[in-house]
């Protein structure tokens, strides 16, 4: 038939329906005779012709239902009129010829993967696809490898028919007007042969359930528990199957299958319960911090890793994120880090919306957890400080508004921050032909005098216009008092021209940033434009008030003081989470980090004189007096971190790092002032508001 099926294809010449049945039945009496007239136990059926007359039958319906576009064909019909799917499976079970069972399940699979008529629907076919997935995940299978790819396809007809569900998890509630729920076997019994009968969606089969309490009961041979078994599995292949038959079955979108899901089976619970198992089993002693944070990177030896963050992102059960509570309260700084960096990387892959919610909870409504998370970013050891703000940089990736809410927001949202300014004094732009007010109380300081704070050749006079603006033809913006050129220069002449070193090699200003800058701000504005936010700033109501910048703005510019002091790796993390809040567009935020004309008072912000860039450039020149050759040391030291050089000597070599890292920190936030700022936009100083 496979020779005559070829040609007919071939010359577009469609066998009758006659002579298709006729093969059909000829090829499923071959396997029945075998049955018959052999006696040998001992042949396994690959030496036999059952496999190749499953392939025939296959073939068969797969080309009838291209030649029958809109009726059921004779082929199908009569498949399911005589059961012969529930045959099939029933030798299966039989494991008669030895291997059948691995036959019948290539035969399933590819039947639910090739017909493209909805098939789960129907009695003479979810019956027997149930009875074969009881047949899945037995103690001593060796056909996980079919079993997997035959639950993969299952769960596949599932997502495009939604409604299929209940057919498969035999699972409802138990019918209200009766004391005791039918039992599964009851509904089998009920007689199904007319053909008619395979077109309509048969009544939906009840399960176990108490009746005191309406809590279903989810059979042990059941869908779900077959694939947290394989999930289980030593074969890399099976298990990843399985945790994405899992995933497809708790990403379904439907309300009837969320509902069936949800308050029918134990679908949370159960994949809780493997979730911590594959907790406890991860060696958290010597896991290396690093390899996590890379994953799904991560070599194969840290599978028991792999296996676990893959449940993670199906997992949406409280159990257990008090079992990961308990382990970031550990002292051990071992402990500490690898769970760190496992919430990190699990943060990092949640897509779930409702996981997210969780996560979000879990983590930043949970006041004590919420404080040591964010005091770790100002740890002792600076490996946990680093795995933190590892964690506060994923975490404002995400597309949840609390997350900047409850971190900084709240906390900014009286401005009280704010303070007049003195009798007879403005706090206005510096002018060409004008001295810094700010840089009054520096005029006795040596190393603060005009010609090191500023210098004409760093200020941006003619700024490139930014990516993919429509207003990039217009012209330059002004240089006049609190223009956008103003906002930017106030950044580009914070770090002193004496420890300036990026033009030593010929690299580019704040103009090398602007790209990058773009990007970060076009992606958290469509994180925020579904978040409401207002876009004027509100009035004043913290007149009087303490303020208080909240936790985490307190341990970042804490960590910001002492630049100078720190590892590399630590600077970089540091400043790219100031330069990611520094990213998002709202008016407290713009205002608090990013307005150089607004009175702080005695509060900090990223660069105001009086607050912590005046004591850090202080002690950066009273610092670099003590290295020799000066300008040749920083050179080598951008040399080293570009890979270009490795002869840099430790002495002074954080000290070093620290100036480069803040002279780039200052363009990146020059670079983020001037793609957020309008071309023609001036910003009013705050006693002119």
């Amino acid at each position: 038939v496979s020779l005559y099926l070829s040609v007919s294809t071939y010359l577009s010449v469609p066998l009758s329906t006659f002579e298709l049945l006729e093969s059909f039945v000829d090829h499923w009496k071959s396997i029945t005779n075998y049955y018959i007239q052999t006696t040998d136990d001992s042949r396994p059926v690959r030496q036999t012709e059952i496999p190749w007359c499953l392939r025939q039958m296959l073939d068969i319906l797969v080309y009838e239902e291209k030649q029958q576009v809109e009726d059921t064909g004779p082929c199908l019909e009569y498949l399911l009129q005589h059961k012969l799917l529930e045959t099939l499976c029933t030798l299966g079970k039989a494991q008669y010829p030895l291997g059948m069972v691995q036959q019948v399940l290539l035969f399933f699979s590819k039947l639910l993967s090739q017909i493209q008529k909805p098939l789960l629907q129907l009695v003479g076919v979810y019956r027997p696809v149930q009875k074969l997935i009881g047949l899945c995940a037995l103690p001593g299978s060796h056909t996980e490898k079919e079993e997997a790819q035959f639950l993969l396809v299952v769960c596949s007809r599932v997502k495009q028919d939604p409604h299929t569900l209940r057919y498969l998890l035999q699972v409802t509630a138990a019918p209200p007007t009766q004391p005791a729920a039918r039992t599964p076997a009851s509904d089998q019994s009920q007689p199904c042969t007319q053909a008619s009968n395979h077109s309509k969606e048969p009544p939906l089969p009840a399960s176990q359930s108490d009746s005191s309490t309406g809590r279903p009961v989810q059979s042990e041979s059941g869908l779900l528990s077959a694939l947290l078994q394989l999930a289980q599995s030593q074969r890399g292949s099976v298990c990843l199957k399985a945790f994405e038959s899992l995933l497809m079955l708790s990403a379904l979108q439907s309300e009837s299958s969320g509902e069936i899901l949800a308050d029918h089976t134990q679908l949370g619970e159960l994949l809780t319960g493997r979730l911590l198992q594959l907790y406890s089993l991860l060696p958290l002693e010597s896991l290396d911090p690093g390899e996590v944070q890379s994953w799904p990177h991560t070599p194969w030896r840290y599978a028991k890793s792999q296996t676990f963050l893959r449940g993670f992102t199906i997992c949406r059960h409280t159990t257990f994120y008090t079992t990961v509570q308990v382990c970031l309260w550990f002292r051990c700084e071992q402990m500490v880090l690898v769970s760190t960096s496992i919430l990190c990387v699990a943060v990092r892959f949640v897509q779930s919306s409702s996981l997210l919610d969780q996560l979000v909870h879990f983590l930043l409504r949970t006041h004590t957890l919420t404080y040591l998370l964010v005091q770790r970013c100002d740890h002792i050891s600076d490996q946990i400080s680093l795995a933190s703000l590892s964690l506060v940089e994923e975490l404002l990736q995400k597309p949840h508004r609390d997350i900047l809410d409850v971190l900084v927001l709240t906390f900014l949202q009286s401005r009280s921050y704010l303070s007049a300014p003195a009798a007879g004094q403005e706090d206005r732009p510096l002018e060409s032909n004008q001295t810094n007010e700010d840089s009054d109380d520096l005029e006795e300081d040596p190393f603060f005098s005009d010609s090191l704070l500023f210098s004409d050749s760093q200020l941006l006079l003619h700024p490139p216009p930014p990516p993919f603006s429509s207003s990039s033809s217009s012209a330059p913006p002004p240089s006049g008092l609190g223009s956008a050129a103003d906002v930017v220069n106030s950044f580009l002449c914070l770090v002193p021209v004496q420890v300036r070193s990026a033009q030593l090699l010929q690299e580019g200003g704040y103009e090398s940033y602007v790209h990058d800058a773009h990007t970060q701000v076009t992606q958290c504005e469509s994180l925020s434009l579904s978040w409401d936010w207002p876009i004027s700033l509100p009035s004043s109501s913290g007149e009087g008030e303490e303020f208080f910048e909240g936790h985490l703005l307190k341990v970042m510019f804490d960590r910001l003081g002492r630049v100078l002091e720190q590892p590399y790796e630590l600077n970089l993390k540091l400043t790219a989470v100031l330069s990611r809040l520094s990213a998002f567009n709202h008016p407290l935020l713009q205002e608090y980090l990013l307005n150089p004309y607004i009175h702080l008072s005695h509060f900090r912000s990223i660069f105001r004189f009086n607050g912590l860039c005046l004591p850090l450039m202080g002690e950066l020149m009273q610092r670099i007096q003590q290295v020799s050759n000066l300008t040749d040391r920083l050179l080598n030291t951008r040399r080293d971190l570009l890979g270009l050089n490795h002869n840099t000597g430790l002495e002074h070599l954080t000290l070093l790092r620290g100036v480069v890292v803040l002279e780039e920190f200052c363009k990146e936030l020059a670079a983020i002032a001037f793609v957020k700022l309008p071309l023609d936009q001036v910003v009013t100083p705050l006693d002119q508001q």
